[in-house]
């Protein structure tokens, strides 16, 4: 049961720890921030700690470490969806709708004589 003084316990140590390392990657953020770095790895090591804060938080704070199943529908769904995106451009590559029908009338109807 989740209501027992051990799984407290064990949830504020976990809240206490993940707590600590944001605090260690805002640190780390700041640190680097000083340093000054190239503007492209600037870019790539800010998106590493970003992502790993957010990965921590979305994982812990938010309890998405316990719904794995919901996740990996989620990412699925995700990846067919992209997968119909990208294959509808080669359906409509010889679709001809929207496109100028050019006759004869229409060329000569601009010139002048």
């Amino acid at each position: 049961m989740h209501s027992d003084p051990e799984s407290i316990r064990k949830s504020v140590r976990t809240y206490m720890m993940i707590g600590a390392a944001l605090f260690a990657f805002t640190v780390i953020t700041v640190a680097v921030n000083r340093i000054h770095l190239a503007v492209p790895l600037a870019i790539t090591v800010a998106l590493i700690i970003a992502t790993m804060k957010g990965s921590m938080v979305a994982a812990v704070f938010m309890h998405l470490s316990n719904e794995r199943k919901w996740i990996y529908g989620a990412l699925i769904l995700t990846v067919i969806g992209f997968i119909i995106l990208m294959t509808v451009p080669y359906f409509t590559v010889h679709d001809s709708v929207g496109t100028a029908i050019e006759t004869p009338a229409a060329e000569h109807a601009g010139a002048v004589h």
